[in-house]
């Protein structure tokens, strides 16, 4: 929740008004799409086509363009770089700072500042970011829930002085460059796990010292289904398994328990056996339980376990994740009326096993990039923490910065 700052609880220096006041509002239109001199005219023009580009600072392309013939006949405008634009229809509460002239849909409000008095984009931005969760809460409609013009009309704004709004602006500009920093370190470190998986898993690169062939086997050798039931109803713990953090309690993803009271013909999984959902595999919805020694899955789950003197468990964990194991997991669900990979399919699976030796030393090598994701990933996880906590703080005057004599000139 945004903290309120108006009234009395107004820090000292702060203004609080119509942000209308600070700025000059404006909206955007949608020339006439049959008249294709109104389009392609080299005129960017931001359209809910380029919801994936807002949220990230400045906006720098967009979808479509219009001619300045679609300016003049029709209510579009085009705006300065600097203009700071918000959705109000779907993805509503998404912004971002136009980094050139440009214009907008019908869908967007667009605010001009004249960064150097009264409102900082930059500011101003990041306002509106901290005030994404009210806009979401604002917006109604049962198809595409949207914001009433009104509603810009009346909203108010605390601001600073000109000055420490800069600062603010620049103190949290560091914190987005870390951000984007430790992104591009992840990124690239996916990329490298994932070429290790590619080039490892399947043989076209090979470790020192391991010259044997591979030999061609079928999953089915490998695995062994598991179909213990809680039939004595000896075991309380009903997880999950998700796309992106394995098995889970229930309550952790949706917030409540969602299993049925009578757990008795669910499915029992132990520590180092697998499970996965049938129609959801090809998402991610696989994994191995590491966390617990014993839990339930829903009947709807296949669980399984292998056969540890053939195949390396954290070896076949990552095959799991090579294109090898997502084209078979594709192919096998062509055709068929729901995309379900059962055990049977699964068992059908095919691939180059090396010997156990080399599995496990692939598996070493793939697991300490993985571990390096991890740890970025939680490292980025914590600076938007931090940040969010900050902007709480500087936004609304909670924390002051401190602006010295040249910078208030």
């Amino acid at each position: 929740m945004v903290r309120s700052v108006q009234g009395s609880n107004l820090p000292a220096g702060w203004k609080y008004d119509h942000l209308d006041k600070f700025t000059i509002r404006g909206s955007g239109h949608t020339p006439n799409k049959e008249k294709s001199s109104y389009w392609n005219g080299g005129i960017k023009w931001v359209s809910l086509t380029d919801s994936s580009r807002l949220d990230k600072g400045f906006i720098f392309k967009t979808d479509k363009e219009i001619s300045e013939e679609g300016i003049k006949n029709s209510s579009a405008v085009l705006h300065p770089a600097g203009t700071v634009i918000l959705s109000r229809d779907a993805g509503v509460g998404k912004s971002a700072v136009l980094a050139s002239p440009m214009a907008v849909s019908q869908h967007f409000m667009a605010w001009r500042c004249d960064n150097g008095e009264k409102m900082n984009s930059w500011f101003l931005y990041n306002w509106l970011q901290l005030m994404k969760p009210e806009f979401e809460r604002q917006a109604v409609g049962s198809t595409i829930k949207t914001i009433g013009l009104p509603y810009f009309k009346k909203l108010k704004i605390a601001t600073p002085p000109y000055a420490e709004q800069e600062k603010i602006a620049r103190v949290i500009s560091a914190w987005d460059q870390a951000i984007v920093v430790t992104e591009n370190l992840l990124e690239k470190s996916q990329q490298m796990k994932a070429a290790l998986i590619q080039q490892l898993i399947t043989g076209t690169r090979r470790l020192p010292y391991y010259t044997e062939p591979r030999q061609k086997v079928k999953l089915g050798s490998l695995l062994k289904e598991e179909k213990s039931r809680n039939s004595k109803n000896s075991v309380s713990r009903v997880l999950s398994v998700t796309n992106h953090s394995g098995f889970v309690l229930p309550e952790e993803q949706f917030s409540k328990r969602v299993a049925s009271e009578d757990v008795r013909n669910y499915k029992i999984v132990r520590r180092g056996q697998f499970g996965y959902n049938p129609s959801r595999i090809n998402v991610g919805s696989f994994a191995r339980l590491d966390c617990y020694e014993v839990g339930l899955l829903s009947p709807m789950y296949v669980v399984f376990s292998i056969n540890k003197d053939l195949l390396d468990s954290d070896f076949f964990m990552f095959w799991m994740e090579s294109n090898e194991a997502k084209q078979r997991i594709s192919s096998s669900t062509q055709g068929s009326v729901r995309d379900s990979v059962n055990f049977d399919a699964l068992a059908g699976f095919s691939l180059k096993l090396p010997c156990l030796d080399e599995q496990a030393a692939v598996a070493e090598v793939i697991s300490v990039a993985h571990h390096e994701i991890q740890i970025l990933q939680a490292k980025l996880d914590c600076l938007k923490q931090e940040k969010k906590a900050l902007m709480q703080q500087l936004l609304t005057g909670k924390r002051r910065v401190t602006v010295d004599a040249k910078e208030a000139m």
